[in-house]
């Protein structure tokens, strides 16, 4: 079929969600045209990728100066920040005309961020009404009511708790006008259908259907290089609040405790825009290394004696936790981090929470080649099993079709 596939930012192997499921739904012969606003070069030359390999994209330019009147527009109407900071005027005029004059067979939202495109076509156009899927990833109420107690960032505590009432009332409002509504997990199926109900009575909420994340198995397998000795990795995006915050936990909490014992014991912090915080804890600790964006992130996972995700906060599936597991990596996590996976403690990872639980796993981890090579072992069988792309997008294709039919 043909489907419109709406994204706040370019697809790519940052942004592993929408990329993976574009190129899988592509290899079922599905026509995938894509629509992204871009903002930076970086994000200019992930449209250019998507270009040469073959997709046809819908893109318009979002500029500094749009984003901000984005935000008064928000803060004005009562508006969360995220539903207008990435709507950009030139590309809602272009889908509205693209759709009118060529209709696809399907429309397919992304993201709190995404989801006003959707809007403007349904209001756009009443008559051509397309079924539309908004895939939410994540309930951001439920992140925010998190970050607004647990965050290190006192400006993003305040922001959050700003944020909080507004995004609750929108997300809420925003499931109903659906044909389907998606999310990563139970837990925040669960917490989108509560936002929903106040909205649907007397009838009951829109039910919500969980479409986890998957891992690139092809992409990230077992490497066959040494792994460096006492090393520990923390990966993904370093500007993002949750993951901030858990850097600083794993550093400042966690460390001191295992360094105790091993003053060998040396940390990579792997993930592109650090804080300010964070790019500190290399200055403060000669054994933090802060690498900030990589070309390739397999080389940390594959050299490291073991992962960890020490999430304070979070929603949705841990993407660096799958990943490492993808590496054969053994992985240490708090059960904030592994609430949405169905990996076994003890079997597939180690999980662990409070700073001293937290140590006593990374020093047992350490001590025990026999445990860290049957972990990671076990942790690629599992992901091989419960979080492949295509079998996620089976069941996605599989949502289209019975959107499309009825």
């Amino acid at each position: 079929m043909r489907v419109l596939f709406i994204v706040p930012n370019p697809p790519s192997l940052v942004r592993v969600r929408p990329y993976n499921l574009i190129r899988h739904l592509r290899a079922r012969g599905h026509e995938i045209t894509i629509a992204a606003p871009w903002s930076d070069s970086t994000e200019r030359a992930d449209i250019e990728r998507l270009r040469a390999q073959g997709f046809d994209v819908e893109t318009a330019f979002l500029s500094k100066p749009e984003i901000i009147r984005n935000l008064l527009r928000a803060l004005v109407g009562g508006l969360p920040l995220q539903a207008t900071y990435a709507v950009s005027a030139t590309l809602r005029r272009a889908l509205v005309r693209r759709v009118a004059a060529d209709p696809p067979d399907l429309v397919h939202v992304e993201h709190l961020r995404g989801a006003a495109y959707g809007l403007v076509l349904q209001q756009a156009l009443p008559v051509a009404r397309l079924p539309m899927v908004w895939d939410s990833v994540d309930c951001i109420s439920y992140l925010f009511e998190q970050a607004a107690t647990y965050s290190r960032s006192l400006k993003g505590r305040l922001l959050t708790a700003f944020e909080l009432p507004r995004t609750r009332w929108y997300e809420g409002r925003l499931v109903p006008q659906f044909d389907r509504v998606l999310a990563t997990s139970s837990i925040d199926k669960a917490a989108l259908e509560a936002l929903a109900a106040p909205w649907t009575k007397p009838a009951p909420p829109p039910s919500v259907t969980v479409l986890p994340n998957g891992v690139d198995l092809d992409y990230f397998t077992p490497g066959e290089e040494p792994r460096q000795p006492a090393t520990i990795v923390f990966s993904g995006k370093m500007s993002y609040h949750a993951n901030a915050t858990a850097a600083l936990h794993l550093v400042n909490d966690i460390m001191p405790l295992v360094w105790e014992a091993r003053p060998d014991a040396r940390v990579w912090i792997v993930g592109k825009d650090p804080t300010a915080a964070v790019q500190a804890l290399a200055r403060r600790y000669a054994q933090v290394t802060v690498t900030g964006a990589v070309p390739d992130l397999r080389p940390y996972l594959r050299r490291a004696t073991l992962a960890v995700a020490p999430l304070v906060y979070g929603a949705g599936i841990q993407n660096k936790v799958l990943e490492a597991m993808a590496c054969a990596t053994p992985v240490i996590a708090s059960r904030r981090a592994v609430l949405s996976l169905q990996a076994i403690d003890e079997e597939h990872l180690l999980a662990a929470d409070g700073p001293a639980r937290f140590a006593q796993q990374i020093l047992r981890l350490l001590a025990d080649p026999e445990l860290r090579a049957r972990l990671g072992e076990a942790g690629r069988r599992y992901v091989e099993t419960h979080h492949a792309w295509d079998r996620i997008v089976d069941d996605l294709a599989a949502i289209y079709h019975a959107l499309t039919t009825r």
